[in-house]
């Protein structure tokens, strides 16, 4: 047999019919009156001679008061693929709001008018959403591969940031903040009309709401080079992110950051591939949450009874509280509550956990001091079980019904 004839692609390797999907890459602009040509020219000439799909650059002008925005259609005129668009508003995430709602792209992206991250991983960003495989896709500066050169000051700000995300909220993504993404159109925008952030924070709103609502974030390290003349204030945009976490944190104990998004169920390839059924919510899951419930109260009171030698009523609660509600919630999560995402769960327990220490620690100090260390044990110990039991009985009415439906 000739290999080499056996390699040589057949006449319908190629489907030249197949449409590519289309890309829409933003640049949002905000005064860059000096960048903004050479960055234009570089990105251009680059998707010209590199980037395999179907583009257009659309530099996205929000509020710029220099020549920005002359510039910005000067360069329209020049390049055929380059669409200038002006908003008003100041604000990165306004400027992508605006621009991705109007995209006609199957694919919307942006990057920084510096252009810090490196061009070459803009098609390995882009090619996962291409494919159907992710529904966003993101650069990370922080992963092991990626190689970056940035001030020491931003760098801290950047790893203490997403480490709060990762711990706080569960996050699965490791860069919240940096200036290249792409979407799925159609996924993208019913989570924009979700989004309340016009600045900076948008980007972390976008992702936590993705994840939240079970869409796929694939991430790709980057090269990353600081412009000094960034527009960034580092402070000011810690704060307001700050800020935006508490009340997307807020928004997701409350059940208000579910969004009707379409995404890829996974099916079997091999026709006849034999596939496990669904998993449900069965009774042994009412009996894993009981009897985590239950050895939860046992430590809780193991707990509390040594400490309480050592600390006052309240603190002694509170370091019950944390040890056994740590034990309770990583028990249920790993058998019973799996098929819940993460950030759920990781919000309805700290909301659960701050009702329970309220009004355990209200039970505490509502025993008299003569009555002794026994009646302070005995009440505490049993407003503890008998929020364990109501809580179970919440999280059936949530959880259980919501997997049944």
């Amino acid at each position: 047999m000739d290999t080499r004839a056996a390699m040589e692609p057949g006449p319908r390797v190629l489907d030249t019919t197949a449409r590519l999907a289309s890309v829409d890459i933003v640049i949002p602009v905000l005064n860059e009156e000096r960048a903004l040509p050479g960055c234009v020219s570089t990105l251009a000439g680059f998707l010209d001679e590199r980037f395999p799909l179907p583009w257009r650059i659309t530099i996205m002008d929000n509020g710029s008061t220099d020549a920005t925005w002359p510039v910005a259609t000067a360069l329209a005129d020049e390049y055929d693929r380059v669409h200038a668009q002006r908003l008003d508003i100041r604000g990165r995430g306004a400027a992508l709001r605006a621009a991705w709602h109007d995209s006609p792209a199957d694919i919307v992206a942006y990057m920084d008018v510096d252009l810090s991250t490196d061009l070459d991983a803009l098609f390995p960003l882009v090619a996962s959403v291409a494919s159907g495989h992710s529904e966003i896709a993101i650069g990370t500066r922080l992963a092991p591969s990626s190689r970056t050169r940035r001030s020491m000051r931003r760098e801290l700000v950047s790893r203490g940031y997403n480490a709060l995300l990762r711990y706080g909220f569960g996050a699965g993504f490791s860069d919240a903040q940096c200036g290249f993404k792409a979407a799925r159109t159609e996924v993208v925008r019913p989570l924009m009309d979700k989004i309340e952030d016009d600045a900076w924070f948008f980007d972390t709103e976008l992702l936590l709401l993705a994840e939240h609502n079970g869409l796929r974030v694939h991430e790709v390290p980057v090269d990353w080079i600081e412009d000094v003349d960034s527009r960034v204030r580092v402070v000011k945009t810690a704060i307001d992110d700050l800020k935006g976490l508490a009340r997307v944190a807020w928004s997701m104990s409350m059940g208000r950051a579910e969004v009707e998004v379409t995404r890829s169920e996974p099916t079997p390839t091999h026709p006849d591939a034999v596939v496990a059924r669904p998993r449900a919510v069965t009774m042994a899951k009412f009996t894993s949450f009981a009897a985590i419930g239950i050895i939860s109260g046992i430590l809780y009171t193991l707990l509390y009874l040594p400490l309480r030698q050592i600390w006052s009523p309240t603190m002694t609660n509170l370091g019950a509280l944390v040890l056994a509600g740590f034990v309770n919630i990583e028990a249920n999560r790993r058998w019973t509550f799996g098929h819940i995402r993460r950030t759920t769960m990781h919000f309805r327990a700290a909301v659960l956990f701050l009702a329970n220490y309220a009004l355990t620690t209200a039970a505490v100090l509502a025993v008299p001091p003569m009555a002794g260390h026994l009646a302070e044990v005995g009440a505490v110990v049993a407003t503890y079980c008998l929020l364990t039991l109501l809580r179970f009985t919440a999280l059936d009415r949530w959880v259980f019904s919501r997997t049944r439906n």
